[in-house]
């Protein structure tokens, strides 16, 4: 852990020595709040309860993530850096976690900014704050695998564009899996039981379970397997490209 911490300290620190960071955070926030107060009709709506605020965190974190995920590993790449990195006395599942990780706690930090919604719903109405809660929790787990899945897919390319590109593509895929459009080409041809495993993948329906208040462990090992899968990919990957 020793070395999972240097990683982490080195890049967490990292993403505040640019205005990366600050520019990050405040266009998170500021889409969050825009989306959930005018886009989604929060004053229109007159419900004491922040469900279009997350409903719009899947699509949000479609662009977001993957735009903070590119350098994780392709900057380290086209910079030349990797090769300092891996000389390091460091295994290559240490460097992933450590940057995984750094990635993560920045991304929940930006998500903790969002509170002034969290005080503004509590302000006019009376919420369930436990359901809320459970929202924070569920998006924070979600941004997670979209972390993993955008830090293996840049370390398997130089460009952050091709990375940033490629990482929403294939997150879209999670999201869209459980849509009726998606599931009615599959239901037209598949047993239901392929159509149930196509659903299962589906961001959406693991994550509109938790923002309803309803913990379910099966929606919590879900993200924590998609992340883990995911990040051992990364290791193979950079595995493969150090032997090369």
């Amino acid at each position: 852990m020793a070395n999972v911490l240097v990683i982490f300290k080195r890049e967490f620190q990292g993403y505040f020595a640019t205005p990366i960071a600050y520019v990050f955070m405040g266009v998170f926030v500021a889409l969050a709040g825009v989306f959930t107060m005018y886009i989604g009709g929060f004053f229109i709506r007159a419900q004491a309860d922040l469900a279009m605020f997350f409903g719009f965190h899947p699509w949000l974190y479609l662009f977001l993530i993957p735009a903070l995920a590119m350098r994780l590993w392709a900057e380290e790449r086209r910079a030349g850096t990797i090769e300092l990195l891996l000389t390091l006395p460091v295994t290559m599942t240490q460097a992933v976690l450590g940057k995984f990780l750094a990635a993560w706690l920045f991304t929940a930090v930006a998500l903790a900014l969002t509170f002034p919604v969290w005080i503004t719903v509590n302000y006019l109405g009376d919420p369930d704050n436990g359901i809320i809660v459970a929202g924070y929790l569920g998006s924070l787990l979600m941004a997670g695998a979209y972390l993993a899945i955008g830090s293996c897919i840049s370390a398997l390319t130089r460009n952050q564009v091709i990375a940033f590109v490629v990482s929403a593509a294939v997150c879209l895929l999670f999201v869209l899996s459980g849509y009726p459009v998606v599931l009615d080409v599959f239901g037209a041809w598949a047993p239901p039981f392929l159509v149930e495993t196509v659903s299962s993948f589906s961001f959406l329906g693991h994550f509109e379970d938790i923002i309803k208040g309803v913990i379910d462990l099966r929606d919590i090992v879900y993200f924590a397997s998609l992340i883990a899968l995911w990040l051992f990919l990364n290791v193979l990957a950079l595995e493969v490209n150090k032997a090369r």
